[in-house]
């Protein structure tokens, strides 16, 4: 007798794709732990090889996964509280400086308006921002002595001042306001050549990099919906003057191959410029369509008047040099 072949319900399916889907996401989450802890062994000029190495990166872990995790459920919160359908985040490993690209959200239903755009583009960077704050004032308040950069370089104790080459991350208004602010009186305050050392100091400052170029308003980026949300048409002549800063920016990043010295723009933001306009015109992902255009009332303006400061604060012209 031929058997009858076992059909799979379509409650069985769903099962089945809900138990993948949760499972891509752990397994990227993971691995983004597994690269993250490898870049902070790395920051501390330990080999990431060696296997007895791998737990001196997992506090730097620990903070880019909290602060990548704040920014993407702050999205995903508000989605889920104005009924719009988003996934939970995708972390994005990656072996590299920082070990990750990042983490996205997907949204999955439109955005009914101005309103939800508006909440759902700022409670990413503002959550970001807040548990970037906190952990750069945390490295603040808990410098170690100028002893442990001597454990990670011990040249340099004997040396008459620490050398201001190499890689060097560029300073914001905010990060300069928290360590004039927060550090204690005396304590010694790592250049900025070197805070990667430090990874309270590192993931802080990295974290407000990634909250500014979030809040840069061009496109699907976070400032893109909020200054749509905010300023309606005129958002087109806003992402057209920050399309062109972002070039004039990356351009001068070349000078110093010119020979004209100074830290003044970073050929990254060419790069990133070029990803944006590819986005927008081949992709068409000019911001997604909604329904109701009512614009925003005065409490939300007021949210995002602090977005654009907290860009501002964040941004560094210049946010490497010395590669």
């Amino acid at each position: 007798m031929e058997e009858t072949p076992q059909v799979e319900t379509s409650d069985e399916a769903s099962a089945f794709s809900t138990f993948r889907t949760y499972l891509t996401h752990a397994v990227l989450l993971v691995l983004t732990f597994f690269t993250a802890a490898i870049a902070g062994v790395q920051w501390l000029n330990k080999d990431p090889f060696e296997l007895a190495n791998f737990s001196t990166g997992a506090t730097y872990a620990l903070l880019i996964l909290a602060m990548l995790s704040s920014h993407e459920f702050g999205h995903y919160f508000a989605a889920r509280y104005h009924g719009v359908r988003a996934t939970l985040p995708f972390f994005l490993p990656f072996p590299s400086y920082f070990g990750t690209l990042g983490a996205v959200i997907r949204i999955r239903s439109v955005i009914p308006s101005r309103k939800v755009m508006f909440d759902v583009g700022s409670a990413g960077p503002i959550t970001g921002f807040v548990v970037s704050l906190i952990i750069l004032i945390t490295g603040f308040l808990t410098l170690p002595s100028k002893e442990y950069l001597y454990t990670i370089h011990p040249e340099y104790a004997q040396l008459a001042a620490i050398p201001t080459g190499g890689l060097t991350f560029g300073s914001t208004i905010l990060y300069s306001l928290c360590s004039a602010v927060f550090s204690p009186q005396g304590a010694f305050i790592p250049p900025m050549n070197e805070i990667y050392h430090y990874p309270f100091l590192c993931v802080g400052w990295f974290g407000m990099l990634v909250t500014s170029m979030n809040l840069i308003p061009i496109g699907q980026l976070d400032g893109g919906h909020i200054i749509y949300a905010m300023f309606g048409n005129g958002y087109h002549r806003i992402a057209q003057t920050a399309l062109v800063l972002l070039v004039i920016l990356g351009f001068a990043g070349f000078l110093p191959f010119l020979g004209i010295e100074g830290k003044f723009g970073w050929t990254g933001w060419l790069f990133w410029a070029f990803v944006l306009i590819v986005f927008m015109k081949v992709f068409k992902l000019y911001r997604p369509p909604i329904g109701d255009d009512t614009p925003l009332d005065p409490r939300r303006m007021v949210v995002g008047w602090i977005c654009i400061g907290i860009f501002l604060g964040s941004f560094s012209i210049t946010p490497f040099s010395g590669l």
